[in-house]
């Protein structure tokens, strides 16, 4: 009852705010373009603002293909309205400077909302292989590993985008692949069978929980991935070719991943992997005796300006950083959260090859 809640509350205050976007962004480009404020104008506004929200409580009912289209649509408005409203805010200080005429500018603000948004979604579909080279301290031999992050599985991406994946990362023939969260989107109901190819991975693979598989549920996600052959750590490490593997799963409490790490053996000689959503705690890891922490959730903002904003937040964004000895790699993420669109950034699967430290 309490999740139902929640949900309705979060749906009821983006409503009011993307229906304000919406607004805005509508009587702006009439403004601009001289369109008329009719009663069309206002049913378009209104069909485009609840779109979304429509889309999404659809998807979590029934999803088929009509349902799953109208879902990605409603999407990229989302995407493309945000960058129509970034684009008239520009206007609107630049016209404070110069005087630009107005159907110009209009027809200017379109052209580029439209060009921007459609890189912005072709680039979300593909799919990046990034390399990185690691020391390992206590590595006595060279590794090769796949990291994952952010797939998304739901209703934009589903069993497709998984077995591209699968196939993908089989192709880069790793000793292991360490997934760091948020494998499904929490957009449409989970089904067995949407996962399956995992079990074609070549290489054994270990995941924990991320933010989305909190707000999906953990039962619902652990019934669905049970059927494959992915291994899933809660709070624990199990050792795979001489590595300690820990895997410590997304929590909304403060501290969380110090506490757990106080209460795992750790053996600071040996090699150590941290597997942890949040990029954050890398001075915790490094006081446990980790040797490199992966992590994802950022989505390296996905979206410019949006990279800005999220920065802020995680100031380990994307890529590798180092605090006194410990490594921590943040992936860009595999896929998308929310309009399928990344500007400034890139569907990733990184391939780290784990070295011996000279």
């Amino acid at each position: 009852m309490r999740r139902i809640l929640q949900y309705a509350m979060f749906i009821s205050l983006f409503f009011v705010g993307f229906l304000a976007l919406n607004y805005y962004v509508f009587f702006g480009m009439s403004f601009l373009l001289g369109l008329p404020m009719n009663n069309g104008f206002y049913i378009i506004m209104l069909i485009a603002a609840i779109s979304y929200p429509v889309a999404t409580m659809i998807e979590r009912k029934v999803s088929n293909n009509i349902t799953r289209i109208f879902y990605t649509a409603a999407s990229a408005w989302m995407g493309i309205s945000f960058y129509l409203l970034f684009f008239l805010i520009l206007y609107l200080i630049l016209s404070l400077f110069f005087q630009i005429p107005r159907e110009t500018a209009g027809i200017t603000i379109t052209l580029l909302t439209i060009v921007i948004s459609g890189y912005a979604i072709y680039n979300s579909y593909l799919l990046k292989i990034k390399e990185i080279e690691i020391p390992l301290k206590g590595l006595t031999g060279d590794l090769k590993a796949v990291h994952l992050s952010d797939i998304h599985i739901g209703s934009i991406r589903n069993s497709g985008y998984m077995e591209r994946i699968v196939n993908e990362t089989n192709k880069l023939n790793p000793d292991v692949v360490f997934i760091t969260g948020d494998v499904v989107d929490g957009s449409a109901r989970l089904h067995k069978h949407t996962f399956k190819s995992l079990n074609r991975l070549n290489a054994p693979a270990f995941f924990v929980t991320g933010n989305h598989e909190t707000y999906e549920g953990l039962d619902e996600v652990f019934r669905v991935l049970g059927g494959t052959e992915l291994k899933i750590l809660q709070n624990e490490m199990v050792e795979v070719n001489g590595i300690q593997v820990i895997g410590v799963e997304y929590s909304f409490e403060r501290h969380h991943l110090k506490n757990t790490l106080s209460k795992l053996e750790i053996n600071g000689e040996k090699p150590s992997i941290l597997l942890y959503h949040l990029p954050r705690g890398l001075k915790d890891a490094n006081e446990a005796g980790i040797g490199l922490q992966l992590s994802g959730h950022t989505h390296n903002g996905q979206m410019i300006p949006f990279n800005f904003l999220v920065k802020l937040m995680f100031p380990y964004i994307s890529g590798l950083y180092e605090y006194k000895g410990t490594q921590l790699h943040v992936s860009q993420g595999t896929g998308t959260w929310g309009p399928p669109m990344r500007l400034g950034s890139n569907c990733e699967i990184t391939l780290i090859s784990l070295k011996k430290e000279n």
